[in-house]
């Protein structure tokens, strides 16, 4: 008995899939090319043209004078430490208050909850730009100008990390907290004990998220901060861009050294993004 394979099928499944990879490689080239030109743009030596086409991705002359001048006519040792300090108490606040928020709103059962998260949810919508000024006003009566909090205040929750960790609450059984109620747990143990382990994968994208907002943040900080010593990393480019009236070269340079932490830990992190099915701890 002889069996025949289709190969029409199998050429034309071929071909699709060869469209497929091309087409996504050429969407992967188009992303890093930026990111490509930036370094490269960051390794040239001031003889190179960095503007020519077609671009020439590898100096010719690679050198680290421009990362040399960079840090040592600007405190970016102050700057990164500065961001350092604002992203990662943004982070644990924001991941402290927005799952308060959500665990209530996904456990319990209380007179007006679905109202109370439509409001939450409703809140995405408006701009940043809408709510800046009466912020900046509260800010500044609260006296948190020139300081790390004030920078911190206004992301200490967000309604996308409500939303986010009320939905991966929704996901546990109830099985689960029902057992932690019989063995004597009150809604504080259960939420700290059981729900916070039980959501990590949540948990650690929201940390991204939020690193990487409050990381990049400009807006903000102009506002907040007048005092270099408190500048972040956003600000110290600015003022780098102009301290150099454009020097490409030497803001490149900053940019990659602002942007390394974020690509660090992103790279360390996204393999925790993945929820599995045994993260629940119960299976079937």
């Amino acid at each position: 008995m002889k069996i025949i394979f289709p190969l029409s099928n199998t050429r034309q499944q071929l071909g699709k899939n060869i469209v497929i990879y091309v087409l996504l490689a050429s969407i992967a080239v188009a992303m890093l090319f930026p990111l490509l030109w930036l370094l490269s743009t960051a390794f040239k030596s001031s003889g190179e043209n960095i503007f020519q086409f077609p671009p020439q991705f590898i100096p010719s002359q690679p050198t680290l004078e421009n990362f040399i001048k960079v840090w040592q006519s600007h405190p970016f040792a102050q700057y990164l430490w500065n961001s350092t300090i604002i992203a990662g108490l943004t982070v644990v606040g924001n991941l402290l208050f927005s799952s308060l928020a959500a665990y209530p709103l996904a456990r319990l059962n209380f007179t007006g909850r679905d109202v109370i998260f439509a409001i939450i949810i409703a809140t995405i919508m408006i701009p940043f730009q809408i709510v800046m000024i009466p912020l900046y006003v509260l800010t500044i009566k609260l006296g948190l100008k020139n300081s790390y909090f004030g920078v911190i205040f206004p992301s200490l929750a967000s309604a996308f990390g409500i939303f986010l960790i009320r939905q991966a609450l929704r996901g546990i059984p109830q099985e689960l907290e029902d057992a932690a109620r019989i063995d004597g747990c009150n809604d504080w143990q259960i939420w700290w004990l059981i729900m916070l382990p039980l959501i990590k994968p949540a948990l650690i994208t929201l940390s991204i998220f939020t690193f990487i907002g409050s990381w990049s943040d400009f807006l903000w900080p102009l506002l907040i901060l007048d005092r270099p010593e408190y500048y972040t990393l956003p600000l110290g480019l600015a003022n780098l861009a102009g301290a150099f009236s454009l020097d490409w070269r030497l803001v490149a340079a900053g940019s990659i050294i602002a942007t390394t932490p974020v690509l660090i830990i992103f790279l360390i992190l996204q393999k925790y993004i993945v929820a599995t099915d045994s993260a629940t701890g119960i299976k079937g």
